[in-house]
């Protein structure tokens, strides 16, 4: 990401409803992994969900190839480095928990981005994935975005089990929002990632919380969650 776009995550993501409901989402996971231990954040930007780790208890690092985003999150009390996720400073098999939101689409070799995720995270060690779906979604806000790719269920299964995970569980999230991410994307010339009005914030996250109690995660969406281990004998 550009300096501009991580500023500006920076500035929206306490208010805004895609970040707002994804960090509900990243909170709900947690509850289900256990006892906390270490968390690596790769691809953290500003730190946003770095900061839900260690409001749940994990000993968390962020890390992100700008140093525009290392600086922010350092300001906000987060320990943070500057690493390439293709070639992480850390040593194997050191973090009971990877968390990769929306980095795989950004990186051209995300296969040695995966193998590097898997390297880091200790034996039994869980990893929690979100990455575009659908190439049928390619619009300029991808462009603007700097992605490479959007992924289709299998392509994604493959990727990670490849690098050595075991996917647990892959559903898809922004199910009830596509048909107007999709409209709204054909019409706009780059980025929909934008401030809106209040009531609008509030209604678009009323929608994409009702996710959590319908049966619509097998559905396509925007999104793609993957939760997956690390293999004890790898």
């Amino acid at each position: 990401m550009e300096a501009t776009d991580i500023r500006r995550t920076v500035e929206l993501e306490d208010r805004h409803w895609w970040y707002r409901e994804r960090r509900v989402m990243l909170a709900r996971e947690l509850r289900r992994l256990g006892p906390p231990g270490r968390a690596l954040d790769i691809g953290a930007a500003g730190g946003g969900n770095t900061r839900v780790l260690v409001e749940h208890g994990w000993d968390a690092l962020a890390a992100d190839y700008s140093e525009t985003a290392v600086e922010l999150a350092v300001r906000r009390g987060l320990r943070a480095i500057h690493a390439d996720a293709c070639d992480l400073p850390l040593p194997g098999e050191s973090f009971d928990l990877v968390l990769a939101f929306d980095v795989l689409e950004h990186i051209e070799d995300d296969h040695t981005a995966a193998r590097e995720l898997v390297r880091v995270l200790r034996p039994g060690g869980r990893a929690l994935i979100t990455v575009p779906c659908d190439m049928a979604l390619w619009s300029a806000h991808d462009v603007a975005s700097f992605h490479f790719r959007r992924y289709a269920r299998e392509e994604l299964a493959a990727l990670l089990c490849g690098a050595g995970l075991v996917v647990d569980r892959m559903w898809s999230w922004n199910v009830l929002m596509r048909p107007i991410v999709a409209w709204r994307r054909k019409r706009i010339g780059g980025s929909d990632v934008t401030d809106v009005p209040r009531l609008v914030n509030l209604g678009l996250g009323a929608v994409v919380a009702a996710e959590r109690y319908l049966p619509v995660k097998s559905l396509p969406g925007v999104t793609l969650v993957v939760r997956a281990h690390r293999p004890s004998s790898f």
